[in-house]
């Protein structure tokens, strides 16, 4: 049994336009201590996805419509409100996109780490605090006791995302959901925040989610990959057959799009014609259809397929990927 596992999950945001299914359909499964990366454009459903495994998702306006995340085998949809804090932070910790808004700006750091294992774990505010501090040292905060003092306003970027690691792994949890952990941070501080997640994830075991639209980062740190595009998964694999034999054009689009070493001004950057469809009103059949080079390749009868019949994620080729595309790169229809 995977440790997650996510079935068809749906979540809608009710807009003046009518509704915007953010996720629409998504199936993602994670085994103990493995990483898996979570990739798309900005606005695919990346982060809607992790915040309905915690069910984060601000309602008024979003609603989970149906779906299933199973934690342990355990429905975390169906159970009672008031048992899920007791699975966040203890059971699956998450590092916010943003450091900046995550943390309080009127407590101090002391108090922010503390409150989580006083309330949750039932410790002693002496004993609390000398194992925020001790988490401090480990996540690589220098003089880690007088920091314990300071407000959000004092730290830099890159402290900043440090004591939100402190904060998603004090528990100790075994599942950690990082979204865009390294987000407006210079490569430096980016480079030692992943090496950082990757260090203390050999120490607890625990597996790790990863939400980026980097495939950089991807490459350097995910056992598996999970590519999405308008609320779907479109490809699922191993990350090394993702990289080197990906099935899906929207795929091989993004890893196109990557500066290669040496590239000149003269060698302009490939891209990815058009835009992402609007949610509120989808294509009828595959919503990558429009811009897919793919799909231009093929002969017209083909081609009617990709406008009108929606694909299913489905299993090609002998590596164990999934893609959901009528003429997958590499593969027979």
């Amino acid at each position: 049994m995977p440790l997650l596992e996510i079935k068809n999950l749906q979540v809608a945001f009710e807009t003046e336009e009518g509704e915007l299914r953010a996720v629409d359909g998504v199936s993602l499964a994670i085994d103990a201590g493995r990483t898996l990366g979570l990739v798309g454009e900005s606005g695919c459903g990346k982060s809607v996805t992790a915040l309905s495994i915690l069910r984060l998702v601000p309602s008024p306006p979003g609603r989970i419509l149906g779906g299933e995340v199973l934690w342990h085998g355990r429905d975390l949809l169906k159970l009672p409100a008031n048992k899920m804090p007791a699975i966040r932070g203890r059971e699956i910790g998450m590092i916010f996109q943003n450091p900046v808004t995550s943390l309080n700006p009127v407590f101090t750091i002391e108090r922010q780490l503390c409150e989580v294992l006083i309330l949750r774990f039932g410790l002693g505010r002496a004993e609390a605090r000398e194992r925020a501090i001790e988490m401090l040292r480990v996540v690589g905060i220098s003089d880690p006791a007088t920091r314990m003092s300071d407000y959000p306003h004092e730290l830099s970027g890159g402290m900043k995302q440090r004591i939100m690691i402190a904060m998603a792994l004090i528990g100790e949890p075994d599942l950690l959901i990082a979204d865009e952990p390294t987000t407006a941070l210079d490569v430096t501080i980016q480079a030692q925040i992943l090496y950082l997640i990757k260090e203390l994830q050999k120490k607890i075991g625990a597996a790790v989610i990863l939400i980026t639209h980097d495939m950089g980062v991807v490459a350097e740190t995910c056992d598996e990959v999970a590519v999405m595009y308008a609320g779907r998964v479109v490809e699922r694999g191993g990350a090394v057959e993702i990289f080197e034999h990906s099935r899906h054009p929207y795929t091989a689009g993004l890893l196109a799009s990557i500066p290669k070493h040496g590239q000149t001004k003269e060698a302009p950057l490939a891209t990815i014609e058009g835009v992402v469809p609007s949610l509120l009103h989808p294509p009828q059949g595959c919503r990558f259809a429009p811009r897919c080079a793919r799909r231009r390749q093929v002969e017209e009868a083909a081609r009617r397929r990709c406008d009108t019949e929606d694909p299913a994620l489905r299993p090609i080729g002998a590596g164990g990927g999934c893609a959901a595309c009528h003429w997958p790169l590499g593969g027979e229809a």
